[in-house]
């Protein structure tokens, strides 16, 4: 968002002067992530994750990059292939237990981020496409995720491959011979590993792009922030270099040195020891689970066990398990508070903890073995997780009575937020 008072690009030298009247990299970086780009000035550390999440990606395209030259995508040497980079590959273990690793912290800052994004409103207007091309950044996560999951080729891969592609037989009509297409057969073989190998490769670039759209997309209208309140005036903002250049680039240490403590002490901590045996399509795995970012949708799916309406249970739960994802793109309507934060919000607040215990419980319950108890207490959660974006958030959004608002960013900050507040819709006399 181009404020009246951000600083103007001025090169130093002559180099610079040269380069930036012919191509102006320079100008664009300074005006998207420099001193050119005021931000709201009481960001908090909430709003790290962002950054750590591009630090992740480029992470796992760096490594990833470096496994592709080593790894062979056959059915017969996929496995081996593996071992091979893990024992005789330089530094082929660490590379290895980075990636793997690796995808699970993007995961983690990225649901942190979603869920900063939950409460402080960052969906609502006008950042509804900021908000909307995140979640399409995160469905291409899981995309690619999963494939990447596959190429070990291990016990947990093959078998995830098929419970996964599995679902899409419960399509009426359809739905078997789009499973043959995606597999190229009629199961995980040589012809899934090529195409999974080959896509996952690809979609981090995707991924790459629509971040950059996502950025682009928050530049216009700014960044959200704690208070919710828009920005008035040049108090209410800082340069983002070098206020939170400093800020992202020490949080970024410490979660950093938090990765590599996983990486060294325990890089096997968030997998499966069954991936660490052949694939064999004659034995079954006694627990079958995915990796534990997919565990509360693994739960919603596993949480339909009868028919209901003519329509097979598989397939509710296959409707469920991406209703639950595709039903947080219509979020900036089924909330209609003119409040975007949640610190100002008391009955949203209690139900954004509910509802953050509540995909706890899912995710237990999606990595956990199939009982009668586990089901039950599946269901319960499955069934409050759609009331609360449905039914709840309408309902509170509709009924609450919110908390007065700062008058500015800058009130907030430097005089403190009781003293200098006001009625919704109501502004401060001046003294």
């Amino acid at each position: 968002m181009s404020f009246a008072w951000a600083k103007a690009y001025e090169p130093k030298t002559e180099l610079g002067r040269w380069i930036d009247e012919r191509m102006p990299l320079p100008r664009l970086v300074y005006n998207a992530v420099g001193g050119g780009y005021p931000v709201p000035r009481n960001l908090n550390y909430g709003w790290n994750f962002g950054v750590l999440s591009g630090i992740f990606l480029t992470i796992q395209i760096v490594t990833g990059i470096v496994l592709a030259m080593h790894y062979f995508a056959s059915a017969d040497g996929a496995f081996n292939s593996v071992e091979h980079i893990m024992r005789d590959v330089n530094a082929g273990w660490m590379l290895r237990y980075a990636h793997a690793n690796g995808a699970s912290f993007f995961f983690i800052v990225v649901y942190i981020h979603i869920f900063r994004g939950l409460f402080y409103g960052s969906y609502k207007a006008p950042r509804e496409l900021v908000w909307m091309l995140g979640l399409v950044i995160y469905l291409l996560m899981m995309a690619t995720a999963f494939m990447g999951y596959v190429l070990p080729w291990g016990q947990m891969s093959y078998w995830g491959a098929q419970v996964i592609t599995g679902f899409f037989s419960a399509i009426p009509l359809v739905g078997e011979p789009i499973r043959v297409w995606l597999l190229g057969g009629f199961a995980p073989d040589q012809a899934a590993l090529t195409r999974f190998f080959s896509l996952h490769y690809l979609l981090p670039f995707v991924i790459a792009g629509v971040v950059i759209l996502h950025i682009w997309s928050l530049h216009i209208p700014g960044s959200n922030n704690p208070t919710g309140v828009d920005v008035k005036s040049e108090k209410d903002t800082l340069p983002f270099h070098p206020f939170y250049t400093a800020k992202d680039g020490w949080f970024a240490a410490l979660f950093l040195t938090l990765y590599c403590a996983m990486l060294f002490f325990a890089p096997n901590a968030l997998g499966h020891p069954d991936n660490y045996i052949p694939a064999n399509p004659l034995a079954t795995p006694a627990h079958i689970v995915p990796e534990w970012y997919f565990w509360p949708f693994y739960a919603i799916l596993r949480s339909f066990t009868f028919n209901f309406l003519w329509v097979d249970a598989k397939l509710w739960g296959v409707i469920a398990m991406f209703a639950s994802i595709l039903l947080l793109f219509f979020l900036p309507w089924l909330d209609k508070s003119p409040v975007r934060s949640g610190s100002y919000r008391p009955m949203f607040k209690r139900f954004f903890w509910i509802l953050l215990v509540d995909v706890a419980i899912l995710g237990y319950i999606g990595g956990a073995p199939i009982s009668p108890l586990n089901v039950a207490l599946g269901q319960l959660a499955t069934a409050y997780y759609f009331a609360h974006f449905l039914i709840i958030l309408p309902l509170v959004s509709r009924r609450e009575t919110p908390l007065p608002l700062p008058n500015s960013i800058s009130e907030s900050v430097l005089h403190g937020e009781k003293q200098e507040s006001a009625p919704i819709g109501q502004t401060k006399p001046a003294n």
